[in-house]
């Protein structure tokens, strides 16, 4: 039984301009594949090799696996039907299985748009892919896959999805096989080093609306702290990393299992510095833990913060303050952590104005680095649908968060893109000349040094922001720019049967659900597309953890709709 995973060749000029990040998914899938007794895989990364389609089809041509398996979020998808399509031209015997949130979800119209995939692995892919491949190994597929939970697949002309399977309650039996990823390939500009992106915890215990990370992963399981570092010891000892990051949403919710994780790396002494994607709300409350934090080698927290025009709108719950956020950063910046700021803008009511104002408020604020990401719902969330008729691209190659799908009412797309650009040229003009070099911190000083060699590469090669794909040379041509969108693509809406099926699986467990939910699901069992209960504020009520219980009900600050940031050096993909 011959398994080939492969990750699809898809760049958009936003987190890859900080490196070549080791994609997590196929080392937590081959572990637990190994586990279960299956050891003859490979993997082909495509986007880091940069192998076109043609060179793809070599390999599928000479490789002639049993298997072949990749993985999507929403931009990525239309390069991973193209990269089946043509697995199964070269390898028509082969199963062809495609996973990741955007499919967990969509499945309806990939599988419409994409025939020649054989399964659609939905949610938490190690249980699933193991009993397909278990399924395939016995001779049992395809007859009895209407038995293996939690796959959608054409049966005809019909789209069978079967119920989901559970969570993997003992997150730590998935014992990643980092061996299968080619180290040398997988390098951190800003540090120099190999960087992995293992985590902590898998999901999140709150259940807010405009968010996907519980949705898709369906439970909120925090990892041994202790096995965890077990997992970094050997990314370091064995690989050569330098550098991580926790994939995590936001990996400080748990305080208390936090902690107990930096405890153990300072015992360890490893040889590592890591960074994290987290709330104000959270670097506030841990004010005393911020120095034993950058003992432990946190270097880098990137923050979810409201731009001028988010603030004004009544669309998202407001988690903080401006005066929060600015306290926020300058206790960072204090104890020697870079501190990055992201905000979202390209909202129906931005302006000249509210991107000037944003960056003003920014100037203010005086972060070490600012990411600006288009507004960019994604086409399973509420958020989406609620918008209604003013979502006008349905092109999800362009859902990457640096392109505008949402057009504001007083500005053109174009003018938008200029605007966002003047914003990071003032910026990192300042930062260049009378902040990064006078830093007195030698190891943030040289992080950041090298953070601004990441954006200045992408930008002299034009990859940052696609600017050489959208024909964007500055405020001169901001009406000539071309965004490439692909109208003919629509938005194919589910079958009834299939969007109760849908609302299920994006509802919270019994033990979460809110009586307007509850009631949601009702309806649409009965076949009634029924909406989601309104916005949530991150843990509100008794979603909210004990240890980490603020005074008052807040919002996450951005969920996963939080950007894979354009100038970050963090990246936002999910396994």
């Amino acid at each position: 039984m011959r398994i080939l995973f492969v990750h699809p060749n898809y760049i958009c000029g936003g987190a890859e301009i900080a490196g070549k990040w080791s994609p997590a998914w196929v080392a937590y899938l081959a572990g637990y594949l190994k586990a279960g007794g299956y050891t003859d895989y490979s993997f082909v990364d495509a986007m880091t090799d940069d192998i076109s389609d043609d060179g793809l089809r070599e390999i599928f041509k000479r490789e002639q696996p049993d298997v072949i398996a990749t993985t999507a979020n929403t931009p990525a998808i239309y390069t991973a039907e193209r990269l089946l399509k043509i697995a199964k031209e070269e390898c028509p015997n082969a199963v062809t299985l495609l996973g990741g949130i955007h499919a967990t979800f969509m499945f309806q119209q990939i599988l419409a748009e994409a025939p020649w995939i054989d399964a659609i692995v939905r949610g938490e892919g190690e249980a699933v892919t193991l009993n397909l491949v278990r399924a395939i190994d016995q001779g049992r597929w395809p007859a009895e896959r209407a038995d293996i939970l939690g796959i959608a697949y054409m049966d005809g002309d019909q789209i069978v999805a079967t119920p989901a399977e559970p969570t993997i309650r003992d997150v730590d039996s998935i014992v990643a096989d980092w061996g299968v990823l080619d180290w040398k390939k997988y390098m951190y500009i800003p540090m120099g080093v190999p960087v992995a992106t293992p985590n902590l915890a898998r999901g999140c215990p709150f259940t807010c609306s405009f968010c996907s990370q519980w949705k898709f992963w369906r439970d909120y399981r925090v990892r041994d702290p202790k096995k965890v570092v077990d997992e970094i010891e050997v990314l370091v000892r064995e690989h050569g990393v330098g550098f991580f990051i926790l994939a995590d949403e936001e990996p400080t919710i748990n305080r208390k299992k936090f902690v107990e994780f930096c405890e153990e790396l300072i015992e360890r002494k490893l040889p590592v510095y890591w960074g994290i994607n987290t709330r104000v709300t959270d670097v506030l409350r841990d004010e005393e833990l911020l120095p034993f934090y950058r003992k432990a080698g946190l270097i880098h927290i990137s923050l979810g913060t409201e731009a001028a025009a988010q603030l004004k709108l009544d669309l998202f719950n407001k988690e903080t303050t401006v005066a929060q956020n600015k306290k926020a950063i300058d206790l960072l910046r204090a104890n020697g952590i870079v501190t990055e700021a992201q905000f979202i803008v390209g909202l129906e009511n931005e302006t000249k104005e509210t991107l000037e104002e944003t960056y003003r408020m920014c100037m203010d604020w005086n972060p070490d680095m600012a990411n600006w990401s288009m507004f960019t719902p994604w086409p399973f969330s509420d958020l989406f649908h609620q918008l209604g008729d003013k979502v006008e691209i349905f092109d999800f190659e362009k859902y990457n968060f640096v392109t505008p799908i949402m057009k504001p009412l007083a500005m053109d797309r174009g003018e938008l893109l200029d605007g966002v650009m003047n914003n990071y040229r003032r910026f990192y003009m300042k930062k260049s000349f009378l902040g990064y070099p006078w830093v007195r911190d030698p190891i943030r000083r040289k992080y950041l040094l090298g953070c601004l060699k990441a954006f200045l590469k992408s930008a002299f090669e034009r990859k940052f922001y696609s600017l050489g794909k959208h024909n964007y040379w500055g405020p001169q041509s901001k009406g000539k720019i071309n965004f490439g969108f692909d109208e003919s693509r629509k938005l194919v809406k589910n079958e009834p049967q299939i969007e109760a099926q849908v609302i299920q699986w994006k509802t919270a467990p019994p033990r979460k659900r809110s009586a307007a939910t509850a009631e949601a699901i009702k309806a649409a069992e009965t076949a009634a597309a029924a909406p989601m209960a309104g916005f949530k504020a991150c843990g509100g009520g008794d979603q909210q953890m004990e240890e980490v219980a603020p005074a008052a009900v807040m919002a996450c600050g951005g969920g996963t709709e939080q950007l894979p940031g354009a100038a970050s050096a963090m990246p936002r993909m999910k396994i």
